[in-house]
């Protein structure tokens, strides 16, 4: 009886919380470069969640092209899809790129415009993406974000994160991307003073040249960061997807970096 009891317990929690999952995957130079195959070989990973954010979708021509066939791609498999791009980031030319966002319509509704953050783009050279959407009457907004490099100091730009939750009060906020920071960074501790808290801890995300003594992975930089108090983390993850591949050499055409991923409820 007991065992029933707690059974029933699961079942209702579970039906209780609104689950999405969502990807988020640093594409490296995306555009025109990337062939058909490895466009396919994307839409093969990401097809099983339900939003993807993506960075350094390229700013010129072939960047929205490249975002326009993965959505295709992916409509061919089952689920309908919709997509948004930003217009270029307002940084130096040779460091302007786009972000995008795709997501299946059953489960998600965009809410609104997606807009490039304005206010910070001085200070953050390739300001964030943001955008609103609703699950089961219930709204996040993704805020995705490619850092500069670690030579660079990302930290520079990733304090003015602290100040998003001030300037957005009603928005559910999940800050996702490629941050060129490892989570246990001191810029980080602003934002976790809020009941921000990150989905992986010492993960690293980023792919080496080649592997060495079995490790295939340099760098703790992609994540999420989400309210302790607005998101359950149900489960969270990085995709090896270079195992895929003969060597890393070939699996650096698709990308540089390993999807992540985080299943969530929205409190």
């Amino acid at each position: 009886m007991r065992k029933l009891f707690t059974l029933l317990l699961l079942c209702i929690t579970s039906f209780g919380f609104s689950q999405i999952k969502m990807i988020s995957w640093n594409l490296e130079n995306f555009g025109k470069s990337k062939s058909d195959a490895a466009i396919s070989f994307m839409a093969n990973v990401i097809k099983e969640y339900d939003i993807v954010a993506i960075q350094e979708v390229v700013a010129g021509y072939g960047g929205a092209q490249a975002v326009a066939k993965l959505a295709d791609e992916l409509n061919r498999k089952g689920s309908k899809w919709e997509y948004t791009i930003s217009d270029p980031t307002t940084s130096t030319p040779n460091k302007t790129e786009r972000y995008a966002f795709i997501w299946k319509t059953a489960p998600l509704k965009k809410i609104g415009k997606a807009w490039l953050e304005k206010k910070y783009a001085s200070a953050i050279e390739r300001e964030p993406y943001l955008c609103t959407f609703e699950y089961h009457n219930k709204q996040f907004t993704a805020v995705s974000f490619h850092a500069i490099t670690k030579t660079k100091q990302p930290e520079k730009e990733i304090k003015y994160f602290q100040f998003f939750p001030l300037e957005y009060p009603t928005l559910n906020l999940i800050f996702t991307g490629d941050f060129n920071c490892p989570q246990s960074h001191s810029v980080f501790v602003p934002l976790r003073k809020t009941g921000v808290t990150s989905a992986l801890v010492n993960q690293k995300t980023s792919l080496k040249r080649s592997c060495k003594n079995g490790e295939c992975l340099a760098s703790e930089f992609d994540n999420m960061y989400f309210s302790k108090s607005k998101i359950r983390k149900l489960n969270s993850g990085v995709v090896t997807f270079y195992q895929n591949f003969p060597s890393l050499k070939e699996a650096r055409t698709v990308s540089d970096h390993c999807p992540i991923w985080m299943e969530f409820s929205l409190n």
